[in-house]
């Protein structure tokens, strides 16, 4: 909405307002949905809040409609599978993950990969990685790491939390992928265009940054700038 003073309109009545300052605009919180059929969603929710966003639990495909962004939280990716093979859910979320900001934290990682290992199953096959399930172990394998990160100037200010739950490995990714962290010479945040995955979980640490990051790619991609929010010029990962 443009606000209009008073002073403004009498201006331009009177045909006087070349010289006056530009009117601000009120920008809109982006709309991120949260897909909320397990996981911490809740938990994703608030950190959209505390960034700026304005959150939404989706549940059905049609929810999906109208968003500019959506996070795809951690669980259970077989689970998740098989509730998004109901009612065409996992084709609308393809579709809308495939030109639309799109985050994926642990299985959510899992869900947006090319190729899944260990073992093999379905996914969106829209971020040209392959990773591996439960590679960091079982539950009592869980741990919280402290992480260099290469999101830029703006959010690389000192060492990222991470937390690892039945972690997955991002074993090998394209070229057109760019790893913004690591973990033991492995990627844990990669970024692909449109796409943000992670195999941790921001949403348990009170470190918003990488939130405050995949909003600032919803906000660009919405706005259609000219330009996408800066990715690293960390060359992507590849294994031979």
């Amino acid at each position: 909405m443009v606000k209009t003073n008073p002073a403004w309109r009498a201006l331009s009545a009177e045909g006087k307002t070349a010289n006056l300052p530009e009117e601000k605009t009120e920008t809109a919180k982006p709309r991120i949905g949260v897909l909320a059929i397990q996981g911490d969603y809740d938990a994703h929710a608030s950190a959209l809040q505390d960034v700026g966003a304005e959150p939404l639990l989706v549940r059905k495909p049609e929810q999906l409609e109208g968003l500019d962004g959506l996070i795809i939280p951690g669980g259970e990716s077989t689970t998740f599978l098989k509730f998004l093979e109901r009612d065409g859910f996992l084709e609308s979320l393809r579709t809308f993950a495939a030109d639309t900001p799109t985050f994926g934290t642990c299985a959510g990682c899992i869900l947006l990969a090319t190729k899944v290992l260990h073992p093999p199953q379905p996914s969106l096959g829209i971020l040209d990685a392959t990773v591996e399930r439960n590679a960091y172990g079982r539950q009592i394998d869980s741990s919280i790491e402290e992480t260099a990160t290469k999101l830029g100037s703006d959010f690389d200010i000192g060492p990222l939390e991470t937390v690892y739950i039945r972690a997955p490995r991002i074993q090998q990714v394209g070229k057109d992928v760019s790893v913004l962290a690591e973990r033991d010479g492995f990627p844990v945040l990669v970024r692909q265009g449109h796409l943000l995955a992670a195999t941790f979980h921001p949403e348990l640490s009170t470190d918003r940054r990488v939130h405050r990051y995949f909003v600032n790619m919803v906000r660009e991609a919405r706005d259609s700038t000219p330009h996408s929010a800066p990715e690293s010029g960390h060359k992507p990962h590849r294994k031979s």
